[in-house]
């Protein structure tokens, strides 16, 4: 810096104070825009891909402007004399802040995050039909899945009643907790119930032993 001002008019030398960190925020900004480019056009190849859908790829191209924005203002701010104190002081505030709200919202965040895995596992597809039941042993809820959003996999109920269909909403989340049956095919409708099984007939009471008197000996 001291040779740059040696060499330079003295009516630029004055200037020098503003124009370095102007163009220093020049820069960040611009590296700023070129990275989000890069990485929204990543995220994008990623999507086509795995065929993530546009209502999980809006979020995550949010969550990276928002960070590529915050890093960005931090380094604007340094560059314009704000001291290092300041920006930590700020930035564990707002962490802070970011954790309590996580935690209040973590069955919504735990929501998305198991459909970012049901898109890019494919555990099932939409036209699949499964049962997500607690154990292997008991029935649990059956259906052909018909959506799958940032919240909830939504299946037909199969064994819902002829002319009567329903829809059953499973969160995202309960997906990953439960044993999923996956079935090749159809499966086969719910079994009647069984009719009661019918009584035995009850025999005829005995009689009692006659005991011998004087009147009815033999």
């Amino acid at each position: 810096m001291q040779v740059l001002k040696t060499r330079l008019p003295e009516w630029v030398q004055d200037w020098l104070e503003v124009i370095v960190p102007g163009m220093q925020i020049l820069l960040i900004l611009l590296a700023a825009w070129l990275l989000q480019r890069v990485l929204r056009r990543i995220v994008r190849r990623a999507s086509v891909h795995y065929q993530v859908p546009d209502e999980l790829l809006v979020p995550m191209n949010g969550l990276i402007r928002w960070f590529i924005v915050a890093g960005a203002l931090l380094l604007v701010l340094e560059r314009m004399g704000v001291s290092a104190t300041v920006l930590w002081t700020a930035f564990t505030g707002f962490a802070t802040v970011g954790a309590v709200a996580f935690f209040a919202a973590w069955s919504v965040l735990s929501n998305l995050f198991c459909a970012l895995l049901i898109f890019t596992v494919r555990p099932f597809r939409i036209g699949d039909y499964i049962e997500v039941l607690d154990t292997a042993e008991k029935p649990g809820a059956k259906g052909r899945v018909v959506d799958i959003n940032l919240l909830y996999t939504t299946l037909e109920d199969h064994d819902a009643a002829a002319g009567q269909p329903a829809w059953l909403q499973i969160p995202n989340s309960l997906v990953f907790q439960r044993v999923v049956r996956r079935f090749r095919g159809v499966p086969p409708p719910p079994a009647p119930p069984a009719p009661p099984a019918e009584a035995p007939e009850a025999e005829p009471p005995a009689l009692p032993p006659v005991t011998p008197g004087p009147f009815n000996t033999p």
